[in-house]
């Protein structure tokens, strides 16, 4: 680019380099689009298989059967892509800059332009007041103080002398002058935060990737198991319909439903969240937030207010401190630019405005601030800006003192002479011979929750590191007073020429960081994530943004930047560090409930499978129907709903794959095995001699009801009625087993009390008698019966059952409380 001119751009020049692209565009994209996200959710490698059963289910009119084997999956499809589609609208939604006129010089005289009708080489009149719009350098003649809070953290404006460089996204809060773009668009420095803040990065929690793997795993077996089984049926002759069936069963074995059942659990924790103050943005943080071990977080917004209040007041000399509050009190009143200091003093001491003469106001290259009014001449500003002029000099230890505490320390004076003026022959600022009158020590003010949670936290085994982009020494001091242990604090510019190894060691050690940029803290995040911990990232500005996207788990307060509050997982919108508390009990919930429900899915998946594959290989028909299949709402829907929603908030189970073999192997192993000697019995039982009040005729035509085919003669009929039975007995049997392992699992007494001790929520008894009433019904209703494929009520059939179902109670208790499979197949050793 050549040399700018403070001419700027003609027209002509600007409409070349906005054919070029040279333009400060939007950014735009760095997210899917609509179509590619439903496309990966809805056509899923899980769903593409049910979908083709459920073609061919429809294809041959079995319509109930279709929408069994499909729905569920559909369902979750759905949810999925909405979850994901909304988190798009918000990432596409972020932009740094505002969309005010700025002026440009264009063919020498000024110009109003929308920010994106800027282009690379414009020269750009700043003022006070202006957002900078694009990167590059202020040109001779100018001098502006920049406010980059916004990017840096930095809390004192930045003065800029020509050459120096303004930022994108920073505010100009004092002076004027002329800067030329020479990054734009995209290459900014706040085009470069917005496209990283619209990276999608969105992590899997622990719970989501366990439950990933085994869902997986269940997969393959069932694909190899149904490899086996239709192989056979196409050796013994099987028709279309029936291997068509037999595969929608075999798919229905993969617990899809707990993806369905951790989503409905998300959002439940969400609402419940919320009540104490988090939003929750992306839902899976309600889980993922329990797992946190280390808790990075911003000073100023988040353990600070971003005020100021009076801590000690000082006076000097012969002056008393009543006179010192109330003179500070009176210049505070009479600032016609209040800051944060006026602000807290106004608020603390008091006194009357002055009847003000001449202001000169606080300006960061000055780092004091002076009023000529009736009453007097008064300087109030940094000790070491003043301590040239003053006579006698104040003792550099109080002011030392105070300034190690993390204080900011001013002093107050008034000329040594009468009628002295506070500017010089030009008109510019300049300070007079002084006389100190008192030191006002001011301190950040803390929210009034942090210590508490700080305690809390500790306690719960959550460590925190504080990133700010204050001074190291001041941020030490402010952290010390919430209760941290600051340590030795550590400035961001020393991280730079550090490797991973060197850095990792340094951050483990470390509490403080100041001085960080967004590239530090997004550093600093990154060592803690290979160090295996587990890390939330809480701040309120742009210069936090990186760091949140790299988080396991981003939180943002209310008030912060919207830049921010959008690229995060939860949202304090109280701006309270309190809520984080409960949002880890109620992600420990999560975690607890969805884990009982795992144990209930396996059960019933390993329990199935293993019937299937005894039956298949005893030669004796298909033990379900895809309609039986949809007896689960009964067995695992409802339950593992309420039993997720009514758990209670415990520390993570490290072990859980020990846990869950623990528990489901016994019971998968003794189900199946009482539940394949159901199905036998029955079976041989109908076989050998099947009799009935009715007719065959009239037997025949219910038994074509239920199955849908026409039987050609009494073998058939008599095949297809001891199925039937067989089918029955299992369901009704498999159904009750399942409703007294919810009793193992939340045993109410001791007499189930065989895999863990008894508790005192009754809840899950009821919820269990209520599960035995609602399938009794479906038992003794024709209508429900027949829906399900079952044959009718027959008390034979529950003798032997309800006989079954004792003998299983017995043994599966003596299992649990002698850990007999367990120490068989050496479970007590595994570990996941």
């Amino acid at each position: 680019m050549a040399a700018p001119t403070m001419e700027g751009l003609t027209s002509a020049e600007a409409a070349e380099r906005r054919r070029r692209g040279e333009t400060n565009a939007p950014v735009k994209g760095g997210s899917r689009s609509y179509a590619d996200i439903l496309r990966t959710n809805v056509f899923s490698f899980f769903n593409i298989i049910l979908f083709v059963i459920g073609a061919a289910l429809m294809a041959m009119g079995r319509f109930s059967d279709a929408l069994i084997s499909v729905g569920l999956g559909l369902i979750n499809a759905v949810i999925s892509a909405a979850q994901e589609m909304r988190a798009k609208r918000k990432l596409d939604r972020l932009q740094l800059l505002e969309r005010v006129p700025v002026t440009a010089l264009r063919d020498r005289r000024e110009t109003a332009l929308p920010p994106d009708q800027v282009v690379r080489g414009d020269v750009l009149r700043v003022r006070a007041g202006d957002q900078i719009v694009v990167d590059g350098p202020l040109l001779d003649g100018g001098r502006v103080e920049a406010d980059e809070s916004l990017l840096t953290g930095e809390s004192d404006p930045v003065p800029k002398l020509p050459g120096d460089d303004l930022r994108s996204g920073s505010l100009c809060v004092a002076g004027e002058g002329l800067m030329v773009a020479r990054d734009v668009g995209a290459n900014s420095y706040a085009g470069r935060l917005t496209a990283e803040a619209r990276r999608v990065t969105t992590d899997k929690t622990p719970l989501q990737r366990r439950v990933e793997f085994l869902v997986r795993l269940v997969m393959a077996l069932t694909a190899l198991m149904s490899g086996a089984i239709l192989g056979q049926a196409a050796i013994e002759g099987f028709t279309l319909l029936r291997v068509v069936q037999m595969t929608a069963v075999l798919s229905g074995l993969v617990p899809y439903g707990l993806f369905f059942l951790i989503a409905v659990a998300y959002t439940a924790g969400a609402a419940a969240i919320a009540r104490s103050g988090a939003l929750v943005q992306q839902v899976n943080a309600v889980e993922s937030v329990s797992n946190v071990d280390v808790v990075c977080t911003d000073k100023t917004g988040t353990l600070t207010t971003g005020r100021l209040t009076v801590d000690e007041i000082h006076p000097i000399g012969a002056h008393s401190r009543a006179d010192v509050e109330k003179t500070l009190g009176s210049f505070a009143r009479s600032a016609t630019t209040p800051n944060l200091t006026t602000q807290a003093l106004a608020l603390a001491l008091g006194g009357q405005a002055f009847r003000v003469r001449d202001e000169i106001a606080f300006a960061s290259s000055l780092r004091w601030s002076g009023i000529i009014a009736d009453e007097g001449t008064w300087v109030l500003g940094a000790p070491d800006a003043l301590a040239g002029h003053l006579t006698p000099p104040v003792a550099e230890d109080e002011v030392a003192k105070h300034a190690e505490c993390g204080l900011r320390v001013l002093l107050l004076a008034k000329p040594g002479e009468s009628g002295a003026n506070l500017r010089d022959g030009a008109g510019h600022p300049t300070l007079p011979a002084l006389e100190p009158f008192g030191l006002v020590a001011l301190a950040d003010e803390l929210r009034p929750e942090v210590g508490e949670t700080i305690v809390r936290m500790r306690g719960d085994g959550v460590a925190m590191k504080v990133l700010s982009g204050d001074d190291p020494r001041t941020v030490a001091a402010i952290a010390a007073r919430a209760g941290l242990d600051a340590g030795e604090p550590v400035a961001g510019a020393s991280l730079d020429s550090l490797d991973d190894a060197t850095l990792d060691r340094l951050v483990e050690r470390t509490t403080v960081f100041g001085r960080v940029a967004p590239e530090h803290k997004e550093r600093i995040v990154r060592s803690l994530r290979r160090q295996s911990h587990y890390v939330a990232m809480i701040g309120d500005g742009v210069n936090d943004a990186r760091a949140l996207k790299g988080a396991q788990v981003g939180v943002a307060m209310r008030s912060g930047s919207a830049v921010t509050r959008d690229v995060a997982d939860i949202v304090l919108v109280e701006d309270s560090f309190a809520a984080l508390p409960p949002a880890q009990r109620e992600g420990r919930r999560i975690i607890n409930g969805i884990g009982m429900s795992l144990y209930v899915f396996l059960a019933r998946v390993a329990t199935q499978g293993l019937v299937i594959l005894a039956v298949t290989m005893l030669g004796i028909g298909f033990p379900y129907s895809p309609t039986q299949v949809g007896l689960t709402l009964f067995t695992v829907g409802v339950p593992t709903f309420f039993l997720t929603m009514w758990a209670k908030p415990l520390p993570p189970e490290r072990n859980l794959l020990s846990g869950l073999a623990g528990f489901v192997v016994p019971a998968a192993v003794i189900t199946s095995g009482f539940g394949t000697a159901i199905y036998a019995g029955l079976y041989e039982a109908v076989t050998v001699g099947f009799s009935s009040g009715r007719t065959p005729t009239e037997v025949i035509s219910e038994f074509e009801r239920y199955t849908g085919l026409t039987y050609g003669s009494d073998t058939d009929f008599t095949v297809a009625a001891a199925t039937i039975a067989a089918q029955t007995g299992l369901s009704t049997f498999f159904c009750l087993a399942s409703f007294l392992l919810i009793l193992f699992l939340a045993p109410p007494n001791r007499l189930f009390a065989a895999w863990t001790a008894p508790i005192a929520d009754r809840r899950p008894t009821y919820l269990v008698c209520g599960l035995i009433v609602a399938f009794g019904a479906v038992l003794f209703s024709p209508t429900l019966y027949t829906y399900f494929g079952l044959a009718g009520p027959s008390r034979p059939m529950f003798v032997i059952v309800f006989v079954m179902l004792t003998l299983w109670f017995a043994s599966l208790s003596l299992a649990y409380r002698l850990r007999l499979l367990n120490r068989l197949l050496g479970l007590d050793n595994l570990h996941g």
